[in-house]
């Protein structure tokens, strides 16, 4: 991590810095896009980010982890070590582990409700034993915990110009969004570990199961039933990022583009997919640098433009100009 971003949130402590720094490595490393996007992001506030994705980074890997030979149950004892060292970092507020140490420090800093580390772990435990899922609802219970308890450990962090409470939905469906955008990319790779995140009745609705996405994934082999599911897929997926959307002018105007660029990206995923013909299963679909270029760039004029305004209403009120209600385009999903 930059020592400006380190000096921008007062964070003055050598292993406390040292510590944020590592989380930063992570996200730079595993989250590309969500680290381009944290980019524009106000400077003293990127370190809380940063803390906040690596330590969801360090679970989702343990629960991942299938390269050192570690077994299910293995698995299982260092998920349980790691929610023992987060209960205990956000209790004394201090840990000897970096990223925990990190966490702690941001969950009081941000004034962020214990619970939803708690639920996030709950999930990452499901994981290691739930394979799949019958119906949406049942897994968006499942990913209640994964990835909606993200967006609202984040929004402290962001800041609202509403009571948080109001922005809080808007935050949950964006990690949800989020999830899914994941869950179609990675299909694939998923189902290798075991995990098949496509409901079970969704997949049936089109004619296809996991016994059909098994056999297309070991052969090469592709089905237009399987095809007619990742379509549903996708269409589900961005009904909820349409229910995000309408929370990012209730943010703080500095952060909005930082959300606004993370949903275009994210939203080319499932652009990436299609254009791609649903090959998901097959290959990971990847939206191009020029694209992820031109979106960024994007963001820093937004950027910019917030900063101006924010400027701009601390000068006296005679040379405040009439504020400009902010749209958020259909194109950003």
């Amino acid at each position: 991590m930059t020592d400006r971003e380190l000096d921008a949130a007062g964070i003055t402590e050598p292993a406390l810095r040292a510590a944020y720094a590592h989380c930063r490595r992570l996200n730079a490393r595993h989250g590309k896009t969500y680290f381009l996007a944290t980019r524009l992001l106000p400077v003293e506030r990127r370190p809380a980010v940063h803390a906040l994705y690596g330590f969801a980074r360090w679970a989702d890997d343990i629960v991942d982890d299938l390269d050192s030979g570690a077994t299910p149950a293995g698995r299982a004892r260092a998920l349980d070590a790691l929610r023992q060292r987060l209960e205990t970092g956000l209790r004394d507020g201090v840990s000897t582990e970096p990223v925990v140490r990190a966490l702690a420090h941001t969950a009081q800093a941000y004034r962020i409700d214990h619970r939803h580390f708690a639920d996030f772990m709950t999930a990452m435990r499901t994981d290691l034993e739930v394979t799949d899922y019958r119906d949406y609802p049942a897994l968006r219970r499942y990913i209640h915990g994964s990835a909606a308890v993200i967006g609202l450990q984040i929004l402290p962090v962001l800041g609202t110009v509403v009571p948080r409470e109001e922005a809080a939905p808007h935050a949950a469906a964006l990690g949800v969004a989020f999830q899914l955008t994941n869950f179609l990319r990675d299909i694939g790779e998923d189902l290798d570990r075991g995990r098949v995140y496509l409901p079970a009745d969704l997949l049936g609705s089109c004619g296809a199961d996991r016994e059909l996405l098994l056999w297309s994934r070991v052969t090469g082999n592709r089905d237009p039933r399987i095809t007619a599911a990742l379509k549903a897929a996708a269409a589900l997926t961005r009904g909820v990022y349409r229910e995000a959307v309408p929370g990012i002018p209730l943010l703080d105007p500095v952060a909005r583009p930082c959300i606004r660029t993370a949903c275009v990206l994210y939203g080319g995923i499932l652009d990436a997919v299609e254009d791609d013909g649903y090959a998901a299963l097959h290959r990971r679909a990847v939206v191009p640098r020029r694209r992820r270029a031109a979106v960024a760039l994007d963001g820093l004029v937004r950027v910019a433009a917030a900063r101006m305004r924010a400027g701009r209403s601390s000068w006296p009120a005679r040379h405040r100009r009439k504020p400009v209600t902010e749209r958020v385009p259909e194109e950003a999903v």
